[in-house]
Order: structure tokens, then sequence, then C-alpha cells
């Protein structure tokens, strides 16, 4: 089977494409708008840029009747979000956080889940995250698609803060991501969760060819 998918109709009765980009890791937003009201929402088109500085980015797709999603407006108005790590034990608060309230209402309101802020911005967080990052926001590209639906709106910011939760860190210094449990993004309506990990490392001693791979501080 081949289609192409911007001449022809899928021949499946539901489209391949996002079930093909597996695991996609969740961006759990927080922000704030600039009158003040907390917002959380997941997004799955999330994404590490790179690591000296750190910076990600976020793909938020707009309203059927063209709107842009809250988090990109108060990212841009602003200049902050957080992203909170999505884990097994938070999947339900992570679920009910994706539907689509009135601008007016928070999902903080609707989710079971204790708030803390940040240190810029004064973002609201998700205590019981073992992971966050504090983003400044850097800019925001838009894609136009074929649909209202179809654009998307690009966002780019810089990791300035890390929070860790000590219980997550392993005697070697590492993450215990078995321990976390982080969920993921899959095609349909479904989840993975990670539970099991394995370590292959680069064969030969190409120092440019490792470097960075690690993920080893620098000074």
């Amino acid at each position: 089977m081949k289609y192409s998918p911007g001449s022809e109709s899928c021949p499946l009765p539901f489209s391949p494409f996002k079930s093909c980009t597996v695991p996609r890791p969740i961006g759990w937003l927080s922000s704030r708008s600039a009158a003040g009201l907390e917002n959380i929402a997941p997004y799955s088109q999330w994404q590490n840029l790179t690591f000296d500085p750190p910076m990600v980015m976020f793909a938020a797709n707009r309203y059927p009747d063209g709107r842009r999603k809250d988090t990109v407006l108060n990212a841009e108005e602003t200049g902050w979000f957080v992203w909170n790590m999505a884990t097994f034990a938070l999947r339900e608060a992570v679920n009910i956080s994706a539907m689509a309230l009135p601008p007016d209402e928070s999902e903080f309101d609707r989710i079971n889940v204790t708030r803390v802020y940040s240190d810029n911005g004064a973002v609201p967080m998700v205590r019981e995250s073992p992971c966050k990052f504090e983003c400044r926001y850097l800019s925001t590209t838009t894609l136009r698609g074929h649909s209202v639906m179809g654009t998307v709106d690009v966002v780019f910011a810089q990791v300035e803060t890390i929070h860790i939760d000590d219980r997550v860190i392993g005697p070697d210094g590492r993450l215990d991501i078995t321990a976390i449990e982080p969920i993921a993004r899959m095609g349909y309506f479904d989840y993975a969760v990670v539970r099991d990990t394995f370590e292959m490392r680069v064969p030969g001693s190409d120092a440019d060819a490792m470097a960075g791979l690690e993920g080893r501080a620098t000074t």
C-alpha cells in the first residue's frame, strides 16, 4: 500500500501517519495568561532541539474555527511556559487536561494535582511530576496547512531552569527512567509507558561521533 497525502485519499479507515512516528514524547505544558489564568495541556508534537544551551519546541495545531491554542498565546504574551514530565501515575490528569475548555476556565481546576510555581514568570507547575523545565519563549513559526486544523504554530524556547525530584536520581547520578515510568503518545487513542530500557554504545572511539550522546555535564 502507498498513497500521496497531498493528492490522494488515505486508503485506510484511519491515517497511519501519526502511528508511524512513535513513540512521541508528551509536552505536558503549563502556562499563565497575561490576565493570570492558569492553563495546562498535553501536546504530542514536543521535542528537545539541542543541549548547549538546552532548547525545545512544541507544535500546536489550530482549532477548526481558526483559534490558536492557549499555550501558544500565553507563551507569546508572558514569555514563559513549563514542561512537566507526563508519567503513568499522572496519566488520568494528563488525559483530562486535554479537554478543550473555554479560555476563561483552567484545566488545573479539573485535575487532582498540586500546583507549585516556577522561579521565572510565576508559571504553575505540577509538583507530582518528577521532571520539569522552565522554558523561556523565543519565537513562533506558523506553517500553513491545507485546512485550518492543518495549520500549526511551532513554538521555540530555551530551558532556563531544570527541576528534578531527588527520588528519581539513581546512585550513578542518572535518572531512573523505569521508576519514573514516562508515558508517550502513540497513534489513534493509544499511549505507551517506559518500563524497560537497554543500552547500546556507538562502536569505535571517534570522540567527534560520540560528542553529546552520553549527556555528560559540560564544564
